[in-house]
């Protein structure tokens, strides 16, 4: 178990640097902002930022489901407390 958690640790964290625009938006953005425009360019990072929050709200969103379920589980797997 421990080995899975370095191994995708290692994967997280060993990522390449990456641009966040595609080098078509990027110019189009440069354009706006070189005319005055900068509320596209504030839009479209506002919205990078957003799709790149949903897959790790999800992961956070799954991780809750199955603590909960594995919870239970353990629950009726001791069975009652005698008191």
């Amino acid at each position: 178990m421990m080995r899975r958690f370095i191994l995708v640790m290692v994967f997280f964290l060993a990522g390449t640097a990456a641009w966040a625009q595609c080098a078509m938006c990027r110019t189009q953005l440069e354009v706006n902002v070189s005319s005055g425009n900068v509320g596209i360019a504030a839009g479209l990072n506002t919205g990078i930022l957003y799709l790149l929050s949903l897959p790790y709200l999800a992961i956070m969103v799954l991780g809750y489901v199955w603590y909960k379920h594995s919870r239970n589980a353990r629950k009726l797997q001791q069975g009652p407390v005698a008191g």
